[in-house]
């Protein structure tokens, strides 16, 4: 379908709606010809114009046919004036259609002032914006009555058409050096007022060594094979930040329901064997009170679950955004991003839909100014590799290679026991993280354990029983009187 019928189709869904509605669609005819015939004679309007308006900004099927002219010939490298913008118009078959030279003619005489050439742009986008969000609406309200449509589907429809309506037409000014070196003069100096890490803590000192936290804005890949401990980690992390620092967490988990990240989560705070959590061995009554003294903190940490399978990312942008507004969110984990669904336009095309992925999670966020965690697949080649001691690279991540270039940050985890690469009892619980992209620091492998029965990593010099220094005599003569389940209200406690 031609650009242009394409065009006319969107004017003519807002004439639809419009009529319908009894109003006239969003425009301004006069600000259209003012800048039409600005552009004819005033080339230092040319410019500005072409930077910041596209055809769809012009209502009238004329003057967009004109515009479309005038982007031609500038990108041909031609001067724009009456002559040129004629023939190439009577080259695209259409010069008959605006009214011939003498319209052109007439736009000429129309000319506003230059200098107000910037407020006369600002309409134009300003009721593009308006019939765009109108256009919107009407495709939304028509797969609404369509019942064979998949609400799922329409909220996703909906969040992308709305979202693009205004991303469309939202430009960022230029900054010149000088304001951005007093904002970072101005950050810097908060800094110093700030013991320890500037960003978001992971809870491990000889990461945030190197990190100095997760920094706002960031897009963090945590990649690893299936079971080498991506999720314990990133819970761990989540944890720390959420338990050990009161800062607003969210997690969102593609694979695993919330009781299961539960499970997971008291394993790791009591420091009971996952088996004993998940029911396969009886607990005492005195590990009745471990899980109760172990679990307060954690239960009335800001830590925020979401479990929803296969998660559209509009929908995620979505939560997101609701999250760090209304729950102060300071760090976003995504568990993970091959089990996320991209724009419905790109399913089938795996690579491309990753991608776009990959793009939105890293635009979130840059967009809400805080540290993204999205946990990652590795290809098999990770495991096939005998060079480099068996540790994973930037190309063995999965599906698609934009994962690396939108990521600012990429973390793998390496166990060389685990992936049969070493058969040192000494290695049984040795893991590396390895940080193979860091944007804004340097790259290294650093040493730590992993406590599979715990879900737990440490640091190597850590004790790995965190109940060692409980006074757990007590809790074993404390008469419980059977086996209470507990539960914990948002403070906390029992109740």
């Amino acid at each position: 379908m031609p650009e242009t019928s394409r065009r006319t189709g969107r004017k003519d869904q807002a004439v639809n709606l419009d009529t319908l509605m009894g109003n006239k669609p969003p425009q301004a005819l006069d600000v259209e010809e003012a800048v039409l015939g600005a552009m004819l004679v005033e080339p230092s309007t040319i410019d500005e114009s072409m930077e910041e308006l596209t055809a769809s900004c012009f209502y009238d099927p004329k003057h967009r046919m004109i515009f479309e002219a005038m982007a031609d010939l500038v990108n041909e490298h031609v001067a724009i004036d009456l002559i040129s913008v004629s023939e190439k118009l009577r080259q695209k078959g259409n010069l008959e259609t605006v009214g011939g030279p003498v319209a052109l003619a007439d736009l000429s005489q129309k000319i506003g002032a230059a200098a107000h050439i910037e407020y006369y742009i600002k309409i134009l986008k300003q009721k593009t914006i308006q019939r765009d969000l109108i256009t919107a609406s009407y495709d939304i309200l028509k797969q609404s009555y369509d019942e064979s449509t998949n609400v799922d589907d329409l909220i996703d429809i909906a969040q992308t058409k709305i979202f693009a309506a205004i991303q469309n037409n939202v430009k960022r000014d230029v900054q010149d050096i000088g304001s951005i070196i007093n904002s970072v003069l101005d950050n810097l100096q908060e800094l110093q007022n700030i013991t320890g890490p500037s960003g978001v803590p992971s809870g491990f000192p000889s990461i945030d060594r190197v990190t100095q936290g997760w920094q706002k804005s960031d897009l963090i890949i945590l990649a690893a094979r299936p079971s080498v401990g991506k999720t314990a980690f990133s819970l761990n992390i989540a944890r720390n930040a959420a338990v050990d620092h009161n800062m607003p967490v969210a997690f969102f988990s593609l694979e695993m329901s919330a009781d299961q990240l539960g499970k997971r989560l008291i394993t790791t705070e009591s420091g009971l064997t996952g088996d004993k959590i998940k029911g396969g061995t009886k607990l005492e009554s005195y590990e009745w009170v471990q899980l109760e003294d172990t679990l307060k903190n954690l239960a009335k940490a800001p830590l925020y679950i979401d479990d929803t399978p296969g998660i559209p990312i509009m929908e995620f942008r979505t939560k997101a955004k609701r999250l760090v507004k209304q729950k102060g969110v300071r760090l976003i984990v995504v568990d993970y991003l091959q089990l996320m669904q991209g724009p419905a336009e790109l399913r089938g095309m795996r690579e491309q839909e990753v991608a776009a992925i990959s793009r939105t999670l890293k635009a979130t966020a840059k967009e809400l100014n805080i540290p993204i965690i999205a946990l990652s697949q590795l290809s098999r080649n990770a495991v096939q590799r005998t060079g480099g001691a068996g540790k994973p690279q930037l190309q063995d991540l999965r599906e698609s290679g934009s994962i690396e270039q939108d990521a600012d940050m990429v973390i793998f985890i390496h166990r060389p026991d685990f992936v049969g690469l070493s058969e040192d009892p000494a290695d049984k619980e040795k893991a590396i993280i390895v940080i193979a992209k860091h944007r804004n620091g340097e790259v290294c492998d650093i040493e730590m354990k992993y406590k599979a029965n715990q879900v737990r990593f440490v640091e190597p010099d850590q004790s790995l029983d965190i109940l060692a220094s409980r006074p757990v005599e007590s809790a074993m003569n404390a008469d419980m009187g059977g086996s209470p389940a507990y539960d914990f209200d948002s403070q906390g406690g029992p109740f």
